[in-house]
């Protein structure tokens, strides 16, 4: 069913009201020794290949892999309004240029909210993400995002965080895609060794609702991570190994599926990844990512298979 709208004028007025209530929080605590703002930036240009080019938001996939350029970018901004409560402000940019798919050359642009605030062991904050992608230069998509969560640490290996997510997404020339989502999530972290070896495991719960009824859908997801340090002479090689899983069921029935009319849609996604991340200087590392999902469907155009491989050039200041 038709549901309403947020733009980003809605992302403006909820991030001015963010910095409204840092600011009393700085008022209330203005005999504390507050941080200095930071700043801080990003850029990355990589190379990668996809097996299978995909537009996961359409149920759309080429069968054909293609090469691409790669461009990455950050900028951010963090402040304190006391010693326990801070603003993070981002914007976020991606772009994916592809060597024979140029129509689906894709641009995205993140403009990022979080305002965060600790009380003894538990941190609670509220995040806001408004996003707005590009498909060939034209407009595609609109995405609206908000979270409140909870964090702390349970002991002191183990950590979780627990968050309540909305968002709303309206897709141009698709106005039977656009859709509110409701999700519920919590990771937990163990701490094997610090940062330098740990384990991070997840599960999510979500429920879409489109305005077309068989593209409702409610999923459960799950993932399994370890990030590892290792030394190598006097620099230092991240390693990130990934597993995730999503099973999801759809309401109405789908053309095309058993009958004529119909059948309910049923959705099963595997996903492995493999990144490394090694140090060229103080400020740039070399990056190389390896993935493979196994996406099986009972509706045919979203069954098949994806594989990527790519590196990239990151320079951090």
């Amino acid at each position: 069913m038709p549901q309403p709208r947020i733009n980003l004028a809605g992302v403006v007025a909820l991030t001015a009201c963010l910095m409204s209530l840092g600011a009393a929080a700085e008022e209330e605590t203005s005999t504390e020794t507050v941080p200095a703002t930071s700043y801080f930036a990003e850029l990355g240009v990589g190379f990668e290949y996809d097996t299978n080019v995909t537009i996961d938001e359409l149920d759309a996939s080429t069968r054909e892999g293609d090469s691409a350029v790669t461009v990455e970018g950050k900028l951010g901004v963090r402040t304190y309004f006391s010693a326990e409560t801070d603003l993070r402000l981002t914007y976020d940019f991606n772009q994916h240029m592809y060597q024979d798919f140029s129509d689906l050359n894709r641009q995205t642009h993140i403009l990022g909210a979080n305002l965060k605030t600790q009380a003894g062991r538990v941190d609670t904050g509220f995040s806001t993400f408004y996003v707005n992608s590009l498909l060939d230069g034209n407009g595609f998509l609109e995405l609206y995002r908000a979270s409140p969560y909870v964090s702390g640490f349970l002991s002191q290996k183990w950590f979780s965080r627990a968050a309540y997510v909305f968002s709303d997404k309206q897709i141009k020339e698709r106005a039977e895609r656009d859709a509110t989502t409701h999700t519920g999530e919590i990771d937990v972290y163990f701490f094997a060794r610090g940062l330098r070896s740990y384990f991070n495991m997840g599960y999510r719960f979500r429920s879409e609702d489109a305005n077309l009824e068989r593209l409702d859908f409610t999923s459960h997801a799950a993932k399994l991570r370890y990030i590892r340090r290792l030394n190598m002479g006097q620099k230092v090689l991240k390693l990130e190994m990934a597993y995730r899983y999503e099973n999801r069921d759809y309401s109405g029935l789908t053309p095309g599926i058993g009958s004529i009319e119909g059948e309910q849609r049923r959705d099963e996604r595997h996903r492995v990844q493999l990144d490394f991340e090694y140090p060229l200087s103080k400020q740039g590392a070399l990056q190389l990512y390896l993935a493979y999902g196994d996406y099986q469907s009972n509706f045919q155009i979203s069954d098949f298979e994806q594989g990527i491989i790519g590196s990239r050039y990151v320079y951090r200041w």
